[in-house]
């Protein structure tokens, strides 16, 4: 009777096993990559029926010629891109309107750029920023983006190495050569006490420049924001002047010439740093900039010897002052006459001067513009190369 119980008690915990593997198994309500719109870049310009018109990047996975199943099965797969466009009174009535035009759901874990058209940054960017940081499904990771023009239109562009517009500005972005902002800095900058911001400058580069069909995006400056409106637009060699004093610079070459002699010098940059220092004396505000800075020297078509004292001063002393003119140049513009503080100079005086903050920090709109600005900069050059002849003992490196 036991035995008879213990068989009972095994073929009803088989039974249940074998109920549970049949409940628990299986996919049936996965979304399979088929069936996703995947976004790889997002636009958003002045709509002229409403408010925005969103325009998106959208990548769709196909099976490959000759292969049966799924794109995602052996055999690799192609793929096709192409932009759609929206209009709505939000960006999330234009995402809802965008989504009824496809018959794929829209996948936002690819988007990996955000570009935004210069008519719509001109008039205000703050509800559709804030929509950005909101909605739970679009990467605040992303890179964002000014562009020249309309977004719509740098996101059809073709370049020549890259598959679309999205790679091409993502690896543009990853040499550091210009300001990176993604739209978690972007909202934290628009937030901030100084309620200014930078973001690079997109244009599409034409096509009979490169002898090809299709424009191609390129990064050709920065433009400015104060109070959530783009307010002007610096050029390739003014944005530079901005990554100094912001501790973004990362790589560049600076050419320089000697005075009185024939030929240039091209010096890299291998690494920097530079530092803010506040100061508010007698109730004047000041901010003391310094940058420490080493180069190599990569190319020298002068007929002097760089491993000379004489020669390496002259060439420290040039160099100094080439970054310091690229800074002198950027304040210029951005603190004399855009009046906004993308340096991060309020975070700053905050730091320093809490108390004097919190009684001044509502008048910083005035204040920042009357700010005295000084530059301390110390250049090395460690390496000048072996072409340009040998080293002598004493020499100074």
């Amino acid at each position: 009777m036991g035995r008879i119980q213990a068989i009972t008690r095994a073929s009803a915990l088989s039974f249940l096993i074998c109920l549970s593997s049949m409940v628990l198994t299986g996919c049936w309500d996965r979304t399979e990559v088929n069936d996703l719109a995947l976004i790889l870049a997002a636009g958003m310009d002045k709509g002229k029926k409403s408010n925005v018109e969103l325009s998106v990047l959208v990548f769709i996975p196909q099976p490959q010629s000759g292969q049966g199943g799924s794109g995602m099965s052996g055999g690799g797969s192609s793929s096709q891109s192409f932009v759609r466009s929206a209009e709505g009174e939000t960006v999330a009535d234009a995402m809802t309107q965008l989504q009824e035009a496809l018959t794929r759901e829209i996948f936002w874990g690819q988007n990996e750029v955000l570009l935004i058209g210069e008519e719509l940054a001109r008039e205000g960017i703050n509800s559709q920023v804030d929509f950005w940081m909101r909605h739970s499904k679009p990467r605040i990771r992303a890179d964002v983006f000014v562009s020249k023009g309309k977004a719509k239109d740098v996101l059809t562009a073709m370049p020549e190495l890259e598959r679309d517009a999205s790679k091409q500005l993502r690896k543009l972005v990853k040499t550091h050569i210009g300001v990176q902002v993604t739209v978690k800095d972007l909202t934290q900058m628009l937030s901030g006490d100084s309620n200014a911001a930078v973001l690079p400058w997109v244009e599409n580069l034409p096509s009979s420049q490169m002898d090809k069909n299709k424009d191609i995006p390129i990064i050709n400056g920065a433009a400015i924001f104060k109070q959530g409106k783009m307010v002007g637009k610096l050029s390739d060699k003014e944005t530079r002047g901005i990554l100094w004093p912001r501790n973004e610079i990362e790589s560049g070459v600076i050419t320089i010439s000697i005075e009185d002699e024939p030929g240039f010098i091209s010096l890299d940059l291998l690494r920097d740093h530079n530092e803010l220092i506040p100061s508010i004396k007698n109730g004047k505000w000041s901010m003391h900039i310094k940058t420490e800075a080493d180069f190599e020297v990569i190319e020298n078509t002068t007929k002097q010897n760089l491993f000379t004292p004489d020669m390496m001063k002259k060439a420290k002393q040039k160099v100094k002052s080439e970054i310091e003119q690229r800074e002198k140049l950027a304040f210029a513009i951005v603190q004399k006459k855009l009046h906004a503080d993308v340096f991060g100079f309020a975070v700053e005086f905050e730091r320093k001067y809490p108390q004097v903050w919190k009684q001044k920090k509502d008048e910083w709109n005035d204040i920042f513009p009357e700010v005295a600005v000084t530059f301390d900069t110390k250049v090395k050059i460690e390496r000048t190369g072996l072409a340009t002849g040998k080293r002598k003992r004493g020499d100074e490196r």
